[in-house]
């Protein structure tokens, strides 16, 4: 497969800044935390990440204050904008904010979002390739490397190195899979990052064997479902229709990032109306199977659908 960002003529390619370490729990609240608390600072950059203080602050090294600082802008929590300025996102409000849905990562929800945000974003290169092109459902570590550098050479990528590459895959397989054990078992604590609650990459096998769960995904809410859904949309195109294809397997689309199979996606797509109010529906005329749009989302919408994920009273968005 041919299109999507990572094959455009502009595209830069991102294997790092993760500094090794896969998200970990806690980081993104310590981050929103952080950056909330110096949200008066003229230069809070440097003063929430960069300060001497940052490490004793972060309560980690210098390296994980790194890592921090990139999950945390990768999710979306906190932005940086071209005037050294760090500022929380309304996403960071909803998830973290003083009347935030999931400040300590609990629901399910948060985790389907935090992957969205990862692995629908090209700038994170691997994460984007491996659910939006990589093929393979089950692979070993070296499959991803290597497709990796086959596309950077085909790509003529620049400064792309073998080292760096290994390393942006071994922190993505940390961040997804659980690790290995004689047992089979995987003690909760065993768990290093919070996306491996997900179970989408699972270690099998011999020691460096994966596979990608694909399915029906039973804990993934309706709501992050049709936010990623409306998303995707608007990155991809201005037309009132889409069809079932391309949510199924455009580079980018609900179906790829959530590894959907095609019965768990038509089973949502049939209820999209009912379970959207009427933002989106399910259309199968004259053997054409499309999604509808039924009216523009807007900010209280996109609202409304954070709200229903975590099953909140209200379609008001509490930040």
């Amino acid at each position: 497969m041919t299109r999507g960002p990572l094959f455009q003529d502009d595209y830069k390619p991102v294997f790092s800044g993760h500094e090794t370490f896969p998200l970990r729990y806690g980081w993104l609240k310590k981050a929103f935390d952080a950056t909330t608390a110096s949200s008066e600072d003229q230069y809070n950059k440097r003063a929430v990440f960069l300060a001497d203080d940052a490490i004793a602050k972060f309560g980690v090294g210098k390296n994980m204050v790194a890592s921090i600082r990139h999950w945390a802008t990768s999710t979306d929590v906190i932005k940086e904008d071209s005037s050294d300025k760090i500022a929380t996102t309304q996403f960071g409000r909803a998830l973290f904010g003083t009347r935030g849905y999931d400040p300590y990562m609990e629901h399910h929800a948060t985790m389907w979002l935090l992957h969205w945000k990862l692995c629908a974003n090209p700038a994170k290169t691997t994460w984007f390739w491996a659910f939006n092109h990589f093929g393979a459902l089950t692979f070993r570590r070296e499959d991803l490397l290597h497709g990796l550098l086959k596309l950077a050479a085909a790509r003529s990528w620049q400064r792309v190195s073998e080292t760096t590459v290994r390393r942006d895959v071994e922190c993505f397989l940390r961040t997804y899979a659980a690790p290995h054990t004689a047992s089979g078992s995987v003690p909760e604590d065993a768990l290093e990052s919070p996306l491996a609650e997900l179970g989408l990459v699972r270690a099998i096998g011999r020691r460096d064997d994966y596979q990608f769960a694909r399915g029906s995904k039973p804990t993934l809410p309706d709501g992050v479902f049709a936010l990623a859904l409306d998303e995707f949309w608007r990155r991809t195109t201005a037309t009132a229709t889409l069809s079932f294809e391309m949510v199924a397997y455009e580079p980018g689309s609900p179906g790829r990032v959530f590894l959907l199979d095609e019965p768990g996606l038509a089973d949502r797509l049939a209820n999209l109306e009912e379970r959207t109010d009427g933002l989106f529906r399910w259309s199968e005329t004259a053997g054409l199977r499309q999604v509808v749009r039924g009216r523009e989302c807007d900010a209280r919408e996109s609202k409304a659908m954070i709200s229903k994920a975590y099953g909140a009273p209200t379609a008001e968005l509490r930040a």
